[in-house]
């Protein structure tokens, strides 16, 4: 699960916020992605479990809901409520979220499609959040999404020079990442190859990823899933 946060700094200074200005577009589009390809799932498939361990995808979905109502102000204040417990604080705010159905689940996640509100994190950081979370969800379910290029290609760079959210960086040292379907390479040692989304979850810790990847690499990076 994309929560281990670290202490609250504002990654975004006024220099850099001009460049980034044009990421909540594809945060927004990925969301409303996300929601049309929930719209007619039974109440058993809401309880499926999703890639994110002790999840169903329909908690997945409230953790997202949570991840686009929460400001700087309030995460902190929660952070300090729960003593710094930044995993309880993730439950808490996804209880808030969850609804007393999954159509409130839905629902909840539908008017958030076009939030900018979020957390003390980059931009970057919540497209990331939003693609890997709705694969946490959309695998499982055997939901397919054809993802810009360019998109994931952000996200792989973002992930491969940062530790912040999730522990990314950590996990690829020592090895070379290379995309067979787009620009994204970077590191250097034994090698790990495949499809750009496949590198950005293998690198967030999703192993059954791992499956989709080729080289000498990726058993490295499999074994690295709890880092």
């Amino acid at each position: 699960m994309t929560h281990d946060q670290g202490r609250p700094t504002d990654p975004e200074s006024k220099g850099r916020s001009s460049r980034t200005a044009d990421v909540w577009p594809l945060v927004h589009a990925e969301r409303a992605a996300l929601a049309a390809d929930l719209v007619d799932l039974t109440d058993e498939r809401w309880a499926t479990p999703s890639l994110c361990a002790g999840l169903t995808v329909r908690q997945v979905l409230a953790h997202l809901t949570a991840g686009a109502s929460l400001n700087g102000v309030r995460w902190l204040a929660g952070v300090i409520r729960c003593r710094f417990d930044f995993d309880k604080q993730v439950a808490i705010r996804l209880a808030e979220q969850l609804g007393g159905t999954a159509a409130e689940t839905h629902d909840r996640f539908r008017r958030v499609v076009t939030s900018t509100t979020k957390p003390w994190l980059p931009t970057v950081a919540m497209l990331g959040e939003t693609i890997v979370h709705a694969e946490d969800i959309r695998r499982p379910l055997s939901i397919r999404h054809g993802y810009p290029i360019e998109t994931l290609t952000r996200v792989a760079e973002y992930y491969q020079g940062s530790d912040l959210v999730v522990a990314a960086k950590r996990r690829i040292v020592g090895l070379r990442l290379v995309a067979d379907d787009g620009p994204f390479a970077t590191g250097s040692g034994p090698l790990v190859s495949g499809a750009t989304l496949a590198l950005v979850m293998a690198m967030t810790g999703r192993s059954a990823y791992c499956d989709d990847l080729d080289g000498e690499g990726v058993e490295i990076l499999r074994d690295r899933r709890d880092v």
